[in-house]
């Protein structure tokens, strides 16, 4: 019965060195865990809530987490709920973050009448439920987007400070923070919501 507990040197050593890699590796899996995590919440995510611009998609008040990586990899596209700042330093504690719908693309001219959105003189189909437009606003005439502009409405079409109006304008690429892509408080991924 003794002898089975007598190990060589050689064995005890190995059983030394496999015990202390498995250590490591468990170090390495727990560290690169909570360093994923730390780039997720402080660069890969963002927490923001909405006002009332965006209804009937989101309500005032909704809790919406942004992925903030999405676009260093991919181009925004027509029809993104997009989180954007037009502060110098959109990380500052008291930023402030907006909500809206991308509508017009780089290179594209955009004009509302007839309470409808059109792209380069084409009507656009809305992909979402929103009323027409009774204010124009700046898109009474063409707006022609430069190389790195954006034209976002707010889904209550009526009721929201967008690239219609002077205080907000062409969105460029660098003020956009991120993709709206989580409704917190009533769980549901928000490019999904209010589809037609």
């Amino acid at each position: 019965m003794a002898d089975r507990y007598d190990y060589s040197h050689a064995a005890r050593r190995e059983k030394l060195i496999s015990i202390i890699r498995s250590i490591l590796l468990w170090i390495l899996a727990v560290g690169g865990a909570i360093a994923l995590a730390y780039f997720l919440v402080h660069f890969g995510l963002a927490k923001t809530t909405v006002d009332a611009s965006m209804a009937p998609t989101l309500d005032d008040g909704d809790r919406i987490l942004v992925d903030r990586v999405r676009y260093k990899i991919f181009k925004p596209k027509r029809n993104d709920v997009i989180v954007f700042c037009q502060d110098s330093d959109p990380d500052r504690k008291d930023a402030f973050y907006n909500v809206k719908r991308i509508v017009g693309l780089p290179g594209e001219t955009v004009q509302i009448k007839n309470g409808g959105v059109f792209i380069n003189g084409e009507e656009m189909t809305e992909a979402v439920n929103v009323d027409r437009i009774m204010i124009a606003g700046l898109a009474t005439y063409e707006v022609k987007l430069g190389d790195d502009e954006y034209f976002v409405l707010g889904d209550s079409r009526n009721s929201s400070e967008d690239s219609r109006y002077a205080s907000i304008g062409n969105i460029k690429k660098s003020e956009i923070v991120g993709y709206a892509w989580i409704r917190l408080n009533r769980f549901s991924f928000v490019n999904n919501l209010n589809r037609k």
